[in-house]
């Protein structure tokens, strides 16, 4: 389970991230990462927020995806700048993908959201 002081809950943190964050998309899942300013939030922690809509499934199937997400969420957390906000949304083939995809997935954006930004790239 992800801590409760890492969870996102304010819809404004969510749009901020999926806005104006850079984004990595994968088959199942895609990541908004919103890293903060210099000198601003820099003590505050990294929130994670989960996006799963019904087009991934039913309740139940979605309730699966967002626990399986909040789970392998956290062994990623130390890797998350201070003070960043960081959504993942869940596509509608990860109701039917299996978790070792999800995983992938999920690593693999995370790699390349965090990875220096090259120049002339944004």
């Amino acid at each position: 389970m992800l801590p409760s002081g890492n969870r996102m809950r304010r819809r404004d943190d969510f749009t901020l991230a999926v806005r104006r964050g850079r984004r990595a998309g994968r088959p199942n899942v895609v990541v908004h990462l919103l890293q903060p300013d210099e000198n601003a939030g820099a003590d505050a922690p990294p929130l994670v927020g989960f996006i799963v809509a019904r087009t991934v499934g039913n309740a139940v199937v979605r309730n699966a995806v967002r626990r399986r997400l909040r789970h392998l969420m956290r062994q990623h957390l130390d890797r998350l700048p201070a003070g960043s906000l960081l959504v993942v949304r869940a596509n509608p083939r990860a109701g039917t993908a299996r978790p070792d995809e999800t995983a992938a997935d999920l690593e693999s954006a995370l790699d390349r959201l965090l990875r220096p930004a090259s120049k002339g790239r944004r």
